[in-house]
């Protein structure tokens, strides 16, 4: 049983910025709140349209369709857990363990905070799309982890060994992020210490 996305509200957006160019800001806003609340097979350009409170016309100024839509909105998710990937390093010394620990918490934060943008980034829906901002938004946030990988590695560039320990500690945050978006999943392991599972797997991973 999935867990229960926290309320994203249904009250129409303001209308009032619309008048002031954020026009697309609002869409996107709204797409979001209905793929939270309804997942992304549940969301329609109709359904944006009325919780921003504008004409079914109005999208098309900014989108040529549905799924520019939902592209836009998973780009700008990419970009809040960017900034919040960097907000969790603060104060951590450079170089050490915590500081990929904390990425790995971030991770699995966003996926459960925003599954609905986590799910159409990487359920499928944005394979077939061949969209080179997608591509580039995910090779940006790998690319915090590689450097905070190469740091307590102790090398300058992004080796193929900090690569590959990158990939490991990727694919178990990943792959933790959909065990615990699912509750019985998660009760199989007996109640997850997430903290103490992430100091492990980065000791484990980046050890000598």
């Amino acid at each position: 049983m999935a867990r229960t996305v926290e309320a994203t509200g249904k009250e129409p957006l303001q209308k009032a910025r619309y008048h002031h160019g954020d026009l697309r800001a609002g869409l996107i806003e709204a797409t979001r709140r209905l793929v939270e609340e309804k997942g992304p097979d549940g969301f329609s350009v109709s359904d944006a349209c009325r919780l921003a409170g504008v004409s079914t016309a109005a999208p098309y100024k900014h989108f040529k369709n549905k799924d520019e839509m939902l592209v836009a909105m998973v780009l700008e998710g990419m970009v809040r857990h960017r900034e919040n990937m960097f907000a969790a390093l603060e104060g951590i010394p450079p170089g050490s363990p915590q500081r990929v620990q904390v990425l790995g918490k971030e991770y699995v934060t966003f996926a459960l905070r925003e599954p609905g943008v986590f799910r159409l980034k990487f359920g499928g829906f944005t394979d077939g799309l061949n969209d080179e901002r997608l591509k580039a938004a995910g090779e940006q946030t790998f690319g915090i982890v590689l450097q905070e990988v190469a740091l307590c590695l102790g090398e300058d560039d992004i080796t193929q060994e900090v690569r590959k320990r990158g990939f490991m500690l990727w694919s178990f945050v990943h792959g933790l992020s959909f065990i615990l978006y699912d509750k019985d999943m998660t009760e199989m392991g007996g109640g997850v210490d997430l903290d103490g599972l992430l100091a492990d797997i980065a000791e484990r991973v980046l050890s000598d």
